[in-house]
């Protein structure tokens, strides 16, 4: 039988009572470390409670999990994890793989860490959009900037959750610090210009929770960015719109260096930015080709309902902005553009060169 067992967020003084009655009862102990830190310290306390050792595994036994499975057709095997053991995908997955071999497999849930974040912060969990994690590199930086993004559209808090990794060789675990997130992200903000990322953006970062030395700062960026958060583990929480009673949680429950603001109030859609930028312009072209083109000789009827068909367009898409239909609006602005644009290849005059 097949074991998952959640420490929660307080090291093995967590466990449960049921929990240690479990595993007091496991001919095998797997202890994982890669989807967070579990110390030195808690391991040869979780050594000295059951009276036994352990196996601490990487992350390659767990995903390869046949030496794994292999044990608990036969034995009783535990997987102990902090927080809740089915956070991580790499334990749902395995404890799926279990159930198609025909092994039998039990959890033992905890508190998770994610939801303790959340809940430390003052933050309402209900008011989270989809999560994400930083990494190091810095392609990760783009997939975290949009999330803020698609959240903040909806008026939604981002948790991003930050990179951690322990290996044997080392024995001091990496974890990412919050100062490089923010810097990553301002980067971001520079290469893609949606104006949602800055200095003046309002975060809170949770450092530790669950120990004893537990840290939750909140302000703006450019005041955390200057914090000594010290050793992880770190998450970050981007803001959306703001409840007030969220408001009076982050100025009392956190140490606060700013007043909370709402991240989430001059967001604007992609498309919203594109009719916004495009329409204008498409309104001068129209007004300078009737100019042109009532200087020409030779001009038909065509020529003109042309033009009032792009105008109709343009007139259009400013609708469906209005009304939230963001994709019909873009398409609208896109046929009087092209509209706009066969005139000018067919009476080879350029109505676009007109300043704003």
């Amino acid at each position: 039988m097949l074991w998952f067992v959640g420490t929660g967020i307080n090291g093995y003084r967590g466990l449960s009572i049921a929990a240690l009655e479990v595993l007091r009862r496991c001919d095998v102990v797997y202890i994982e470390r890669f989807t967070s830190d579990l110390s030195e310290v808690d391991i040869q306390g979780l050594d000295s409670l059951l009276e036994m050792h352990t196996k601490p595994v990487q992350r390659w036994f767990v995903e390869d999990g046949r030496d794994l499975l292999e044990a608990a057709r036969t034995k009783d095997v535990a997987l102990v994890t902090y927080g809740d053991p089915l956070i991580a995908t790499t334990h749902s997955e395995l404890r799926s793989r279990a159930a198609k071999s025909s092994i039998k497999t039990a959890i033992l849930h905890s508190a998770s860490g994610i939801t303790s974040i959340i809940g430390e912060s003052g933050l309402h969990v209900y008011k989270f959009g989809r999560m994400v994690t930083m990494m190091s590199e810095l392609h990760s930086a783009v997939t975290v900037y949009n999330t803020i993004f698609q959240n903040l559209l909806s008026g939604s808090h981002t948790l991003i959750l930050t990179e951690y990794s322990h290996n044997d060789e080392s024995k001091v675990p990496f974890f990412l610090d919050p100062t490089s997130v923010f810097k990553m992200l301002l980067d971001a903000e520079q290469a893609h210009k949606h104006e949602i990322f800055s200095d003046d953006t309002f975060a809170v970062v949770a450092s530790r929770v669950g120990m004893q030395d537990q840290k939750i700062t909140s302000g703006k960026v450019k005041s955390l960015i200057k914090v000594e958060f010290g050793m992880g583990p770190h998450s970050v929480i981007v803001t959306g719109a703001l409840h007030f009673t969220e408001t009076q949680a982050l100025a009392s429950v956190t140490e606060n260096i700013d007043e909370p603001t709402d991240n989430s109030q001059s967001i604007n859609r992609i498309e919203a930015q594109m009719v916004e930028r495009y329409a204008p312009k498409a309104k001068r072209a129209v007004q300078e080709m009737r100019k042109l083109i009532s200087h020409s000789t030779g001009t038909n009827k065509g020529i003109y309902e042309t033009l009032e068909n792009a105008e109709c367009y343009i007139i259009d898409a400013e609708g469906f902005l209005r009304q939230g239909k963001y994709e019909l609006a873009v398409l609208s602005i896109g046929y009087a553009e092209g509209l706009i644009d066969a005139l000018r290849y067919q009476k080879g005059i350029n109505p676009w060169n007109t300043p704003a």
